[in-house]
């Protein structure tokens, strides 16, 4: 009686028949063990992409209809011969311009509001967003380095109207992402060729002025308007979208049959 009592008291407990073994972790190998093909339940899913806020959504659309009316309006008040196929936009905020506080208005305003939009996209990478507000304020800053009277261009107007047609074409490449739930705005192959299609029609732009082509309004007003109605695009997507999570397991540390976690 002493040894079978002895024997049954070392006998490890066997789990019940049909009930699944508790999934455990293995903190040595930081894998989660399941013996019967399941899964624990404390293992968290992968957490949902942040969203962009409502205004966000207001900033990115409001930007557009502002530099678009804004130079629309202005060219309309000029007094003299001015061609919006040939002539730049800012020319109509140079001094000396009719009414130029029209376009330096419109400046401002888009600048300040993208500044806005990359502040609320909160889905795109950190990279892009910085270099769309650095765009926004590299607008103000061509608000207030106006052209001299009668043309010539100067070196600071230039500068600072360079870095931000730059940056509003660069920041999409920038602000790519990768992974199932990105929205498509985000996306590398999206993100790529829409800084490429920016930056081809800021080399006609460029080229416009370098050669005096005739058409360097038509270029900047083409540049102009995609380069803000492209975040508006972005923001869609991602309000659009519906950032799932992933399932459990995913991106968390590994998961193994029981025999082999032993």
């Amino acid at each position: 009686m002493t040894c079978q009592a002895m024997l049954k008291t070392r006998q490890p407990a066997m789990p019940a028949p049909g009930r699944p073994r508790r999934a455990r972790r293995d903190a040595a190998s930081g894998t989660v063990s399941a013996a019967s093909g399941t899964v624990s339940s404390d293992v968290p899913a992968a957490p949902a992409m942040p969203g962009v806020p409502w205004w966000g959504m207001v900033s990115a659309a409001v930007a557009p209809v502002l530099l678009i009316s804004g130079w629309t309006f202005a060219a309309g008040l000029q007094r003299g011969t001015y061609d919006a196929v040939a002539d730049t936009v800012s020319a109509l905020a140079a001094e000396g311009a009719a009414d130029r506080w029209v376009m330096t208005l419109a400046f401002l305003l888009a600048g300040a509001f993208e500044v806005v939009t990359g502040l609320s996209l909160r889905p795109a990478a950190a990279a892009g967003r910085l270099i769309l507000m650095a765009g926004g304020v590299a607008g103000l800053l061509v608000a207030a380095s106006p052209e001299p009277a009668g043309g010539g261009g100067s070196v600071r107007h230039m500068s600072v109207a360079a870095a931000a047609l730059v940056a509003l074409a660069a920041w999409p490449a920038a602000a790519r992402r990768r992974g199932p739930s990105v929205p498509w705005g985000l996306r590398p192959a999206v993100s790529a060729g829409a800084s490429a299609v920016l930056l081809a029609v800021l080399l006609w732009f460029g080229a416009e002025l370098l050669t005096s082509g005739g058409q360097a309004g038509l270029a900047e007003r083409l540049l102009g308007g995609l380069q803000t109605l492209w975040p508006v695009l972005v923001i869609l997507s991602c309000r659009l979208s519906r950032p799932g999570t992933q399932p459990p397991g995913r991106g968390h540390p590994r998961l193994t049959d029981g025999a082999g976690a032993n």
